[in-house]
């Protein structure tokens, strides 16, 4: 019950920063003529988003990192620290420096006003590097290399390989968030949800406070952006936001040892990802021919008429089923006293 009530009010503190801050970060943004430049090849009625302020995410990265932190520490005077909390820290750091990432690829997209940024190259070298220290970092806390097999109770021991695995899944993972953000209100939406479960979920495992607020303030976050990212988007996240959810996500599963179960929570972002890899694979071995009318996925649907709410309620929809099947085997793991994480 006393968790529940912090939660509450970690999530209304960020969703309270986040959706003051744009009150006053859109008129910024606009006067600096901040505006989303839009792609040639994409939908063509989306050029009339042409404009529409980008880095919008910073407000939602203020709201977070705000409510957590003030969260964690004032949860701690009465509690004390944990190892969980020093986790959520080294989670929000990393997420912050894939939001840095996103900050330098929109600030080159916005001063050279066309749909660049950064080479695909330079963002995955960044995008490693963010990794590596953040496994550092966690490596330092707790030296793991083991993956829990869910519902045997048994864990298998990659050794230095954990590292160059874990390395690529979280920049895949990372960069499929990235990929989801496309349409107004899908990526907050979506991450809306997946923070939402992973706050029950830790909240159902124990010993996990600092991670229920932490997941809290996330789903608080996305509540505040989209506010003003509902359609039609006042105000983009551009990949300020999008990298910076990708990092928050995967650092609330791994805070919890929840490798497998972020594939499942996880799952939309991973289907949109490889909606993309499936259309590039099957344009260059037919010569030109595609498999969807436009990747990621969610254009494919825009492009069969589906408008941009229902493409958000659907997918919402399909993780919130995806977030409560990982939620229910965790709670069956833990009745046939063999974890499911």
């Amino acid at each position: 019950m006393e968790t529940g009530l912090w939660a509450f009010g970690v999530a209304v503190v960020s969703f309270a920063i986040t959706a003051v801050i744009g009150k006053f970060l859109i008129p910024f943004l606009h006067k600096l003529n901040f505006g989303q430049t839009i792609l040639e090849e994409g939908p063509k009625w989306h050029k009339n988003k042409q404009g529409t302020p980008t880095m919008g995410g910073i407000m939602f990265i203020i709201g977070i990192v705000i409510a957590t932190t003030a969260g964690v520490l004032l949860y701690a005077v009465g509690h004390g620290m944990d190892s969980v909390s020093f986790f959520v820290f080294i989670g929000l750091i990393y997420a912050l420096m894939n939001g840095a990432i996103g900050f330098i690829d929109d600030y080159v997209k916005v001063v050279k006003k066309r749909n660049l940024g950064l080479t695909a190259i330079q963002k995955l070298v960044l995008q490693f590097l963010a990794a590596a220290i953040y496994l550092f970092l966690m490596h330092l806390c707790k030296d793991n290399t083991q993956i829990l097999i869910p519902f045997v109770n048994h864990y298998v021991e990659l050794g230095f390989f954990y590292y160059i695995i874990m390395a690529i899944a979280l920049v895949a993972i990372v960069n499929a968030v990235n990929l989801t953000d496309g349409i107004d209100g899908l990526d907050g939406s979506i991450t809306f949800f997946a923070c939402l479960f992973m706050m029950l979920i830790a909240n159902v495992l124990g010993d996990h406070t600092a991670n229920v607020l932490y997941t809290a303030a996330g789903a608080g976050g996305c509540l505040g952006f989209l506010v003003w990212n509902f359609h039609p988007a006042k105000c983009f996240m551009g990949d300020t936001g999008s990298l910076f959810l990708g990092g928050m996500v995967c650092s609330m599963a791994f805070a919890m040892d929840m490798h497998f179960m972020l594939l499942l929570i996880a799952l939309t972002y991973l289907l949109e990802m490889l909606s993309v890899v499936l259309q590039v694979s099957y344009f260059k071995l037919t010569h030109g021919k595609r498999l969807f009318k436009m990747s990621p996925i969610h254009h494919h649907f825009e492009m069969c008429g589906w408008s941009e709410t229902k493409i958000v309620c659907v997918f919402s929809a399909f993780t919130a089923v995806c977030g409560l099947a990982a939620l229910l085997l965790v709670i069956f793991g833990i009745a046939m006293g063999t974890p499911a994480v």
